[in-house]
C-alpha cells in the first residue's frame, strides 16, 4: 500500500510540474474560467485528453520495456536528460524572469461549440503535449515497473486538479497568477521537481 500510494505520489507531483506551464492552453482555460463560459467543457476536454495521452505514454512506453528490458536504460537516460533540461529552463526563468504571466485578455470565445474546437486544437496539436505526456511520463512511469498505472493515475488526477482549479478558481488564480512574481514561484518549484526526478531516473537506469 504504501509503494503503491508513493508510486501515486511521484506521479502527481511529476504531471502537476509538467502540466504547470505558461502556454496558449493554460491561458485559454483560465480566460474561460473568468468568463465563466463553457468551464465544465473545456476543463473536460483538457483532463479527459491528458488521461488518453498518459495512458498511451505509460502503456507505449511499458510494453517497449517489457518487450525490450534494456530499453529501460535507454529510456531513463533519455528521458532524466529531457527532465533535466526542463528543470535547467525553469531554473533559467527564476534567474532571468522574462516578465511573463498568463494574459486573459482577447476576444472571447463566443460560443460553446467554439469554445470546444479551440481547446481541441490548443490541445491535441500542441507537439509538445506528446512529449511532455507520452514520452516523458511514459519514461518515469516504466521507472516504476508494475505500479507504472498507479504512477499514471497519480499524474492523471493531477491534470484534473490543475486544470479543474484554473477554470473553476479563475477568478481567484486570474489575479494570481497574472502577476510574474507568481511564476518565479512556480518555476522554482518546476525546477526543483524536474531536477530531483531527472537525477533519479538516470540513476536508477
Amino acid at each position: 500500500m504504501t509503494s503503491a500510494l508513493s508510486a501515486a505520489a511521484a506521479g502527481f507531483g511529476t504531471g502537476l510540474s509538467l502540466i504547470v506551464a505558461i502556454g496558449a492552453q493554460n491561458a485559454f482555460v483560465l480566460r474561460q474560467g473568468i468568463r465563466r463560459d463553457a468551464v465544465l467543457a473545456v476543463v473536460g476536454i483538457c483532463a479527459l485528453s491528458d488521461a488518453v495521452l498518459i495512458a498511451l505514454g505509460v502503456a507505449g512506453v511499458g510494453a517497449v520495456v517489457v518487450a525490450w528490458p534494456d530499453a529501460l536504460t535507454v529510456v531513463g537516460w533519455i528521458g532524466g536528460a529531457f527532465l533535466l533540461g526542463y528543470g535547467a529552463l525553469a531554473a533559467r526563468r527564476v534567474v532571468r524572469p522574462d516578465g511573463g504571466a498568463l494574459r486573459t485578455d482577447g476576444e472571447a470565445v463566443g460560443s460553446r461549440r467554439r469554445a470546444v474546437l479551440t481547446c481541441l486544437a490548443l490541445t491535441w496539436l500542441n507537439p509538445h503535449v506528446y512529449l511532455d505526456t507520452v514520452f516523458l511520463l511514459g519514461s518515469v512511469a516504466a521507472d516504476r515497473g508494475p505500479l507504472r498505472w498507479t504512477f499514471g493515475l497519480g499524474a492523471t488526477l493531477a491534470s484534473l486538479c490543475w486544470f479543474a482549479a484554473l477554470g473553476f478558481g479563475a477568478r481567484f488564480l486570474g489575479r494570481f497568477l497574472a502577476r510574474p512574481a507568481a511564476w518565479r514561484v512556480l518555476d522554482g518549484l518546476v525546477a526543483a521537481t524536474m531536477v530531483v526526478l531527472g537525477v533519479t531516473l538516470i540513476a536508477g537506469s
